[in-house]
């Protein structure tokens, strides 16, 4: 039973309900304690220990009903008739019970027991059904025998088996539906109608072995049908999270520039979560209590009230210096997307970046700073385009309109983040602008969005603006930006 709360919190996980491995441990003694012979009793119980605000319990109890979720169905006698429905309290009785033998739990796995029911519904034919012979096989008795926690618990195991829980994305459905029913001994079934149906073409009067293959075959069919439900089941219990996460992993290393607009918003919010990472990382104080070097002199001076007696004492403490970022973006049409989500990375970083300036340009150089603080960032990019995207892309210029306009506030604590291609249509590159910006700067950071093979191939200009960078690195995906961010963070403190 371990196993399977292991399975449901990992479940739990899925749907956002953060569990810490001892309160994994927790659940396991309340598990020993409480027992599973009453279902709500074990639901309020695992609820006390693994969910903690309201969001939380709402979705824990979602999930627990997802996760053990066993359906009434129908049972059938010799003659391929349904006899009778079995009634909600010994479905439930049976699916603890399954539960208690290491069922895995998962939703639909109470359907499976139909798949010993329908398939031997009346036969095509209208001959009395034969039920004089028996199947040899153990899934074919297994099938036809009737018995729901048994199929419940086949499955399950099964499922465990071809690890059905780390299904990521939906067409492994068939994958996963194959595994399970092999997992079950669906060779051996295979190969038991293969033969009946063998017999009855190599002579006549095989009546009984007639009517077993027709039932084998239609329990076969709809057990299929019952493990593909339980696997696209078990898919929305477990899978919902990880293809989101393998979704994200994708859109971080695939080209800013290659994005749709209908990915803008995922990779919107993926931003703002490698922000939230960030400023987590960086935005804590230093403690500097107990450790360092001592302070003698603030030590003494808070310690004058207690006639010198050193019973405060304070140590040496490390002041962060948070950077001051000048953020210049190339807007024409090839380098917009590099452009807007560095704008967007930056202004997410608020809490540990607060002196943010932004330009843009094609040609002339714009400061677009207020326009990001007070506008939405889908509002900000469309202003900026309009404003600053029209022309043929002119680096000498901007850089003059940069020394003109901006160059008195670069100091020695000014981090410049210049963000293009360098491509300046044959013009004058000013490059010794660059190098008056490298002198005065902390640091220059380039960031092309091209190859370094494109750098100085036509009308790219990074032969010449490159030895006048701190750094310049290739820069065309979330990953690339979230490394480059990092780093400028981890430089200022």
């Amino acid at each position: 039973m371990d196993s399977t709360l292991v399975d449901f919190v990992k479940a739990l996980r899925t749907a956002e309900i953060k569990v810490s491995p001892a309160e994994t441990l927790d659940a396991m003694e309340c598990l020993d304690l409480v027992g599973i012979t009453d279902r709500n009793f074990l639901k309020d119980s695992l609820a006390l220990v693994l969910s903690k605000t309201p969001e939380e319990k709402e979705a824990f109890d979602a999930c627990f009903d997802r996760f053990f979720a066993f359906e009434s169905f129908r049972q059938i006698g010799p003659d391929g008739e349904y006899t009778h429905d079995v009634d909600e309290g010994d479905a439930e009785a049976e699916g603890e019970q399954a539960e208690g033998e290491g069922s895995q739990g998962g939703s639909g796995e109470g359907q499976g027991g139909g798949a010993g029911g329908e398939e031997a519904s009346e036969s095509d034919s209208n001959e009395p059904l034969d039920t004089s012979l028996d199947p040899e096989s153990p899934l074919g008795q297994l099938l036809l025998s009737g018995s729901r926690t048994e199929l419940v618990v086949s499955m399950a195991e099964a499922g465990r088996t071809a690890e059905v829980n780390q299904i990521v994305v939906f067409t492994q459905k068939g994958l996963y539906t194959r595994k399970i029913m092999d997992a079950m001994g669906l060779k051996g079934l295979q190969d038991e109608i293969g033969m009946l149906q063998a017999n009855e073409r190599e002579g006549a009067g095989q009546i009984p072995q007639n009517h077993l293959a027709k039932r084998l075959t239609k329990a076969r069919d709809h057990l299929r049908e019952q493990v593909r439900d339980y696997v696209e089941k078990q898919f929305f219990l477990h899978a919902d999270e990880s293809g989101k996460q393998l979704r994200e992993e994708l859109l971080k290393k695939v080209k800013l520039s290659n994005l749709e607009k209908r990915n803008f918003k995922d990779v919107q919010e993926i931003v703002f979560k490698m922000a939230k990472k960030l400023v987590a990382i960086h935005s804590k104080r230093r403690k500097t209590y107990k450790r360092g070097q001592l302070d003698v002199r603030k030590t003494l001076r808070h310690n004058m009230q207690y006639d010198g007696m050193l019973f405060d004492i304070h140590w040496k403490a490390h002041k962060v210096d948070r950077p001051k970022v000048m953020c210049i973006c190339d807007v024409s049409g090839s380098v917009s997307n590099y452009s807007r989500f560095l704008l967007m990375f930056l202004y997410s970083l608020a809490d540990v970046i607060p002196k943010v300036r932004s330009f843009a340009f094609s040609s002339d150089l714009g400061e677009v700073t207020s326009l990001f603080q007070n506008s939405q960032v889908e509002e900000a990019m469309a202003r900026t385009m309009r404003d600053y995207g029209n022309g043929s892309t002119d680096y000498g210029r901007m850089f003059m309109d940069f020394k003109n306009h901006c160059m008195d506030d670069v100091d020695n604590k000014t981090t410049i983040i210049i963000l293009g291609d360098a491509r300046n249509n044959f013009g004058d590159p000013k490059a010794e602008i660059l190098r008056e910006m490298y002198d005065k700067s902390k640091r220059v950071i380039w960031l092309n969005p091209e190859p370094r093979s494109s750098w100085t191939v036509g009308d790219a200009e990074m032969g010449k603006y490159g030895p006048a960078c701190h750094q310049a690195e290739v820069c065309n995906s979330l990953t690339h930006l979230e490394r480059v961010v990092s780093n400028l963070l981890k430089t200022a403190t």
